[in-house]
């Protein structure tokens, strides 16, 4: 049966007319409804031409169908789902190819347009600041329980930075702190208004990097008062404008802080030779000021360390802190500011300043001893840039 099949499939593969019927027996095996209703039909089978062709295939198929019906893994009807069957190909299919008449090759001139090129200088310098304005009022009736006085306070602070970084070794931090609080007491027979808070200090540090984080640098730092420094019913001055006046020049190393996923911020400037002097234009303020009596100022050399960091413990919250210290070896000086700043508003925040300090070459306290401290909060207007 199959060498007839295989006879068949030649002769008229040779022919112009091919019987597309001999696909059944190569594609995987289907049930067709037109074998068996061939095989059942009363009628004479034709066994010319094409007939003979297709009787072959068909009882190949049913006898593929009786015998082995495992082998059977489609039926017809499945098979029309999927798409139209193709009983029989008359007409082959030709591929015929159109040729386009050759052109000669166009000549293509460059075109050539002006192109403008514009050179940015880089920005080196970076600059921010951040301004306050803090009021606190505070009223107490004559019969309190506990006493007390009434008054008015109000502080304003600004700071401003100007820096400078090539970004390949070389920085030039500049920052210019100033700080002025004033308070208005009931009770003071003496001064309408006294100083709670009163600072001018300029912070200028040139650094060379070593390492990713490392900088060598000079520091210069510089310190004085707005006004002169009274205590409540007091005619004595304590303090003035340029006295004191703090002269700090250091030589060491700086480290770039980056904690906490980029939330605490700073430098830690390590100084192991340091240059101090402590000026007054007042000679009445020397021996208050520990610098001696009958002398302008004090010249010492020692160590010093600086840490100046940012911490934002919250989108609200935000943490300033400044340590100081400072010695001889002789006599030690230790300062360590921290503002909490709570911003409620783009423009309206409150601040919580504690400020501790050591300075062991001022007469001692009796009850304090060379420890001093100062506290205040104070609610009002921020603005930062």
């Amino acid at each position: 049966m199959l060498t007839m099949i295989t006879s068949v499939i030649e002769v008229y593969a040779q022919g112009d007319h091919f019987n597309g019927s001999y696909y059944k027996l190569y594609i995987p095996m289907t049930f067709y409804r037109s074998v068996a209703a061939s095989t059942l039909s009363m009628q004479n089978p034709d066994n010319t031409g094409e007939g003979l062709f297709e009787n072959v295939v068909n009882e190949s198929l049913m006898n593929i169908y009786l015998r082995h019906p495992e082998l059977v893994k489609n039926t017809q009807r499945s098979v029309e789902k999927s798409g139209d069957i193709e009983e029989q190909i008359n007409v082959p299919i030709r591929q015929e190819d159109k040729l386009t008449e050759m052109t000669g090759t166009l000549s293509q001139e460059p075109v050539v347009a002006p192109v403008g090129v514009v050179v940015q200088k880089p920005h080196f310098w970076t600059y921010k600041g951040d301004y306050s304005l803090q009021f606190m009022q505070n009223y107490v009736s004559g019969n309190w329980y506990k006493g007390g006085e009434s008054n008015y306070a109000m502080m304003g602070s600004a700071t401003m930075e100007a820096n400078y970084n090539n970004k390949q070794k070389v920085k030039w931090d500049n920052k210019l702190e100033m700080k002025l609080g004033l308070q208005n007491n009931r009770t003071d027979s003496i001064h309408k208004l006294l100083s709670t808070e009163d600072v001018i200090r300029l912070t200028s540090k040139l650094g060379l990097q070593a390492s990713k984080k490392w900088y060598y640098t000079l520091q210069v730092v510089g310190e004085t008062k707005f006004m002169h420094a009274y205590k409540s019913n007091d005619p004595v001055l304590y303090a003035d404008f340029f006295a004191p006046f703090n002269l700090n020049i250091s030589l060491g190393m700086d480290y770039n802080v980056d904690w906490l996923n980029h939330k605490l911020k700073g430098t830690f400037h390590l100084a192991p030779i340091a240059y101090n002097m402590k000026y007054t234009r007042l000679l009445e303020l020397s021996e208050r000021l520990g610098i001696g009596d009958g002398k302008h100022a004090l010249h010492d050399y020692g160590s010093q360390l600086t840490a100046d960091l940012t911490w934002e413990i919250s989108d609200l919250i935000k943490l300033k802190s400044r340590m100081y210290a400072y010695t001889t070896y002789k006599r030690v000086e230790f300062e360590w500011e921290n503002t909490f700043q709570f911003q409620f508003s783009k423009w309206i925040s409150a601040q919580l300043f504690v400020y501790p300090r050591f300075d062991d070459s001022v007469t001692r306290d009796g009850h304090h001893g060379y420890w001093q401290f100062k506290e205040f909060s104070s609610l009002g207007f921020t603005y930062s840039f």
